[in-house]
């Protein structure tokens, strides 16, 4: 079986196709081609409410060249997820009327609760009983969940993210309103918490951090690392740090939102499974075509085959 996800983002498009090896007790899924276009959406909506002429043209030629992927790969199923920027755009809804006309693709428009329940597939079992605060910073939202004793309790998403922040489309209130909802809902009774991050920014800190595979990154850390990044140009980003450039640019902003999201939670660590919303609509894909079976990521990853395993 060969399974793809499509992931429209505020600050980027992702694309990928894995092929399924079912196994019985185990499942493998091997990454077949992974393509992440720097398509800003984000840039556009946040400021004026609508995707730019330009902004159409390049992203119905990015959705023909998906399109011949999935055929080229013979894909037996897909789907296409767009989140904060298609959604608040005012003229999004007619762009996907137009891509499902001109090219027969169906594109979920997906609100903040179903962004979070489909990563919430990904990372469900790297946690145990302890309590965790989940914050995944995209381009436009910040998805928070918060679990304890293994069952995610709260969840809520916020119109703040890397680009929005970029580009001074944030605002206090929205601010105030997030530190209000993580000291209210990560309460002291839980116990100890620890911060569980998603998104290509963290990740990117986690690995320029050094600190060790599936080793929990300390807040100092955190901090340390962010730092020595603002340091850097951006140009010196793109060619000492070898960041892409629309990376280069956002990942401060995104992790002032990580940062200040653990102080509001005194969570003193966060660890980094390198999962995102791509990786949550492969499982429901597959559970969608396998009878419903359930399956859950194991914490353990391939990484010289791109073989992610999972357990059934």
């Amino acid at each position: 079986m060969k399974l793809a996800a499509i992931d429209i983002g505020s600050n980027a498009i992702r694309f990928q196709v894995s092929s399924v090896l079912d196994q019985g007790s185990q499942i493998l899924f091997k990454k077949l081609e992974y393509v992440r276009f720097p398509l800003r959406l984000g840039h556009d909506v946040f400021g004026t409410n609508r995707i730019s002429r330009q902004s159409i043209i390049k992203f119905k030629k990015l959705m023909k060249v998906y399109k011949l992927l999935l055929e080229l790969y013979e894909v037996d199923d897909f789907m296409f997820c767009a989140t904060s920027a298609m959604r608040e755009s005012k003229n999004g809804p007619k762009l996907v009327k137009d891509i499902f006309l001109e090219l027969g693709i169906t594109i979920n428009i997906i609100d903040g609760t179903q962004e979070a329940e489909f990563i919430n597939k990904a990372i469900h079992t790297y946690l145990t009983d302890k309590t965790y605060l989940h914050i995944d910073v995209g381009g436009g939202s910040t998805e928070l969940n918060v679990y304890t004793h293994g069952k995610k309790i709260k969840t809520r998403s916020f119109k703040i993210g890397a680009v929005r922040v970029l580009e001074h489309h944030d605002s206090p209130l929205i601010w105030k309103e997030l530190e209000k909802w993580v000291k209210e809902q990560v309460k002291k009774e839980y116990g100890k918490v620890t911060a569980v991050g998603t998104g290509g920014n963290i990740s990117k800190l986690y690995e320029l951090s050094k600190v060790g595979q599936d080793k929990p990154m300390s807040l100092k850390q955190l901090k340390t690392i962010k730092n020595i990044v603002e340091e850097y140009s951006i140009e010196d980003r793109i060619y000492k740090l070898q960041m892409n450039p629309d990376r280069a640019d956002v990942i401060i902003p995104a992790s002032d939102i990580y940062i200040k999201v653990m102080e509001w939670a005194n969570a003193k660590s966060i660890s980094v499974p390198e999962v995102g919303l791509k990786d949550g609509i492969m499982l429901y894909l597959f559970e969608k075509n396998s009878k419903n079976r359930k399956i859950e990521f194991i914490n353990k990853e391939d990484q010289s085959q791109g073989k992610k395993i999972i357990s059934l």
